[in-house]
């Protein structure tokens, strides 16, 4: 008992208890708070892991996780399994879908401007279209996409659409009368009636089967993904018309961008467009690989007669459009870019 305080017992503190006590008061100092899970982000491929559609986001997700580990978990998921361009592209608008590639011939029925990169015989080869998508005119359209929720960060170049057929059709009077799969695009159902052929527009998901089954006769599309969908099973011939170089968007849904601070967002639009560049080197090497393939299962390429007749031909489409996309002045200055 001690003295100094009457008759009351006080606890005498241990040196070991007095240990004990300061290690549970500094214990919440040592306390960190669990990392945050990653952030989901799905990403829509029409194509496999072994086409540049697929391989341009495996580098995005790359060049991301370089800058900011562990933030972001990118699931990709491919062969059209999200749906054709149409659909993905609403899964955009709704962010049920964070990020895709998709032709701006698809995105036209929100931007019809955009149809001006898509007039039939407008570029002349791969540099005439990077000066068009790397100068105002791109970021023109960046702009009027990203306002309808496609958050446009790069364009890449598909290659030339080319005509697909299930005979040698070499001039436009070839065409004429055949039922033509085309894709959801107004130009492009204006470009095959100009030729007096029956445009009939059909997913690409879809189009497989009705050139199997005789619905349509023929189509049109690159090089790369003629092969990706094995159409020369269905549709032996490719004739290089070369009437269209496949201009697409790099996007993201306006939710997902919306949701990324300032550092996110540097990070992304850099690894979009380092991840673009190198679609463009892919898609290249992609083309040689893919018509060997075709080759080797009996397909076969030809050129196409009287090339100027073909040119002639879509002149109307020019016409018709000019007032869409902004005039045929705006039109004879791309094509004198």
């Amino acid at each position: 008992m001690n003295p100094n305080f009457g008759g009351t017992p006080v606890p005498v503190l241990t040196r070991r208890a007095f240990a004990a006590g300061l290690s549970a008061l500094a214990l919440p100092a040592v306390i960190r708070p669990a990392r945050a899970a990653p952030r989901a982000l799905t990403v829509a491929s029409l194509l496999g892991d072994d086409k540049p559609e697929t391989k341009i986001w495996l580098k995005v997700r790359d060049l991301v996780e370089a800058k900011l580990p562990g933030r972001f978990d990118f699931r990709i998921v491919g062969n059209a399994a999200l749906g054709g361009e149409k659909e993905v592209a609403e899964g955009i608008r709704l962010d049920s879908i964070q990020a895709s590639l998709s032709t701006l011939s698809a995105l036209s029925a929100w931007v019809p401007e955009t149809q001006l990169f898509d007039l039939p015989f407008v570029f002349r080869d791969r540099d005439h279209v990077r000066r068009a998508t790397s100068g105002p005119i791109g970021d023109e359209f960046k702009a009027k996409l990203t306002d309808q929720g496609f958050v446009t960060l790069g364009f890449i170049n598909y290659g030339a659409r080319h005509l697909l057929a299930k005979e040698a059709v070499t001039t436009p009077q070839g065409v004429a009368g055949k039922r033509i799969r085309v894709i959801q695009s107004p130009l492009h159902v204006e470009l095959w009636k100009a030729y007096g052929a029956l445009p009939t527009p059909i997913p690409i998901t879809e189009t497989y089967n009705a050139l199997k089954t005789g619905v349509v006769d023929m189509m049109d599309l690159t090089k790369s993904a003629y092969a990706g969908f094995r159409l020369y099973e269905v549709v032996p011939y490719l004739i290089e018309t070369a009437h269209i170089w496949a201009t697409g968007a790099v996007y993201l849904s306006a939710g997902f961008w919306n949701g990324l601070d300032d550092e996110e967002k540097t990070v992304f639009a850099a690894a979009i467009a380092e991840g673009a560049n190198h679609f463009d080197a892919l898609m290249q090497a992609d083309e040689a690989t893919s018509m060997e393939a075709a080759k080797a299962a009996g397909g076969q390429t030809i050129a196409p007669e009287n090339r100027d007749a073909w040119t002639k031909g879509a002149e109307g489409v020019w016409t018709a459009l000019a007032p869409t996309v902004g005039g045929m002045d705006k039109i004879r200055a791309l094509t004198a870019l």
